[in-house]
């Protein structure tokens, strides 16, 4: 299950929300055929993507 939780600039997070990620970033990443691992050139796709998201989300 993913849980998404929103931070405002001034909000830091909450204890028990660092103990979760932490948690969760000791987990194993478990690949499917629904989700499979990415090949170079998909993270590459995948990686320009965000940074040009990122680069026009940061604009206003």
């Amino acid at each position: 299950m993913i849980r998404t939780a929103t931070l405002s600039k001034d909000q830091k997070p909450t204890d028990e929300q660092i103990r979760q990620i932490e948690a969760a970033r000791k987990k194993e990443i478990i690949y499917d055929e629904d989700s499979p691992e990415l090949t170079p050139a998909m993270e590459k796709a995948f990686s320009l993507a965000a940074k040009n998201r990122n680069r026009f989300r940061n604009i206003s």
